[in-house]
């Protein structure tokens, strides 16, 4: 593909996400905010690194790991009916995805690199892209490999793959979409939203393209509204800036700061100066707690207290 022939793919790959989302985003919803809001040429800049650079690197990765696989492998389940590789790649890759996501909030370098994505303060269909490269590439890897480990046809899965890509945007737009039953198969946005609470790393709502595993797992949460902050709590003050920044985020896993920051509790003296009522306050809900430390009280928002108060308990 010559150059001009790849630009023309990204722009017209962007063109389609943004007639597709924003009109969805006008119908329905779910917060109010501009679209041209706060970090989103930040967020647009992690959008064109994915469709010009990320995403070929990833994809050109799993082929050779696929091609690799084959060649060693004792067995394939390419020989099975369609209908049954797709239910495997679908139903296992869902298990593994969930697996695999949970690790990324509860082991301390995989989160270092997954907060950059929660970094998001709004979410948007831009804001989708706001991933740091590591990340993605193990996403995909762990979501593609039953179908590698089977040696399943990858051709058979571009229609699905496209759509849940497409889809991935869609659970991070603005948006409450009427979709009834099909969200426990599929997910929805206010679901994945919730995920990006800004409380602790220990979220809800895992699994964003299948939350019938979260109601497996005991970790499916329904939000009754859109009262709560997104982000991660304390990041900002924690990182500085480096958070605002597209090489910044490329660079903040590796920060000797936010590594500590994001893998450490409170010190046992600031938990002594929070006072009893908040035994073992997370170093995330610190940095909010200091942010308004200062502040009459009815001048902190009270979805952010409620942030705080969540991570206490």
């Amino acid at each position: 593909m010559s150059s001009l022939a790849f630009l023309g793919y990204v722009g017209a790959s962007v063109a389609v996400l943004a007639i597709l989302f924003v009109p969805l985003e006008r119908a329905w919803r779910a917060r109010t905010q501009p679209i041209l809001r706060f970090h989103i040429v930040l967020d647009g800049l992690f959008l064109l690194g994915q469709y010009v650079v990320w995403n070929g690197l990833t994809l050109v990765l799993l082929r050779h790991l696929h091609t690799a696989w084959l060649a060693v492998a004792p067995w394939r389940a390419d020989g099975l009916p369609a209908a049954v590789q797709i239910v495997l790649a679908m139903g296992l890759g869902d298990l593994t995805m969930y697996g695999f996501h949970v690790a990324c909030h509860r082991v301390p370098w995989l989160w270092r690199i997954h907060a950059v994505h929660h970094s998001a303060t709004q979410l948007d269909w831009v804001a989708a892209h706001r991933e740091h490269p590591l990340d993605g590439i193990l996403t995909q890897l762990a979501m593609n490999l039953p179908a590698l480990v089977l040696g399943l046809s990858f051709s058979l899965f571009a229609p699905l793959v496209i759509f849940r890509s497409v889809w991935a945007v869609a659970v991070h737009s603005n948006t409450r979409l009427p979709l009834g039953p099909l969200k426990w198969l599929i997910g929805a946005p206010e679901l994945h939203r919730y995920h990006h609470l800004a409380t602790e790393r220990d979220a809800k709502n895992f699994s964003n393209l299948a939350p019938w595993v979260d109601w497996v797992f005991g970790t499916h949460h329904e939000p009754r509204d859109e009262e709560y902050d997104l982000g991660v709590v304390g990041l900002e003050i924690t990182a500085g800036r480096p958070v605002r920044r597209y090489l910044g985020l490329l660079a903040l896993p590796f920060l000797p700061r936010v590594a500590k920051s994001l893998g450490a509790s409170m010190p046992a003296s600031l938990q002594r100066a929070a006072g009893p009522q908040v035994p073992a306050l997370h170093a995330g809900a610190l940095g909010i707690a200091a942010q308004h430390a200062h502040a009459p009280p009815a001048q902190v928002p009270r979805s952010r207290v409620k942030a705080v108060q969540a991570a206490a308990s």
